[in-house]
């Protein structure tokens, strides 16, 4: 993927300035850090930025600005951040991905357009039609998805059959793949078929 888009993050907590750093390189954006807001303004003045995101209160001044488009509080979730971040760069005419592109809540990231996936850091094994069985599912988040629906969206209409049982069975690996106690993101309806819950048990 190229990394065009250029977001400037101004937070003076270091680990969270580095974990916002790492999500949005992780899904496609080119990151520049700055950890005041002398630091932000000398940046700024020198390279080019498709957007910033500050923090409100800095050790040498405050991170509210004249052009802002948008808050969160904290604390955040990742995920909604990034649609918000996309949101505004698709309103300036610039996005690098795709909303419906990438998913993640911080441990499982996915990434539709270059098919990758990582869990806690861990590059993960996924198949072609786990990565469409994903990409259904998160598209529907919360909704539930029926066996039937699966069926005929992954595999059916492209004129390669497979049975119910083979679904049952891609779904079990998929979750072993992406899932674990803490980290539960596919419910299944019993009878029904099943929910993408995003992590929330």
């Amino acid at each position: 993927m190229k990394k065009h888009v250029k977001i400037l993050v101004v937070e003076d907590d270091l680990a969270l300035s580095a974990g916002l750093c790492f999500e949005l390189d992780a899904n496609g954006y080119l990151t520049v850090a700055a950890y005041g807001c002398k630091k932000a303004v000398q940046l700024i003045e020198s390279e080019e930025f498709s957007l910033a995101i500050l923090d409100v209160n800095l050790p040498d001044g405050n991170g509210f600005d004249m052009g802002a488009e948008d808050y969160v509080t904290k604390p955040f979730n990742m995920q909604i951040l990034l649609k918000r971040v996309n949101v505004a760069l698709r309103r300036g005419g610039q996005s690098s991905v795709p909303a419906a592109d990438f998913w993640t809540d911080g441990y499982l990231k996915l990434n539709f357009s270059d098919l990758t996936a990582r869990r806690g850091g861990e590059k993960l094994a996924i198949t072609p039609n786990e990565y469409k069985l994903l990409k259904t599912l998160t598209e529907n988040a919360g909704n539930i998805l029926t066996r039937q629906v699966l069926l005929d969206r992954l595999w059916d209409s492209g004129g390669n059959f497979i049975d119910d049982h083979t679904l049952t069975v891609t779904m079990n690996r998929l979750r072993s793949k992406i899932e674990d106690e803490a980290h539960p993101y596919i419910k299944t309806v019993r009878g029904m078929g099943y929910i993408w819950t995003g992590g929330r048990a």
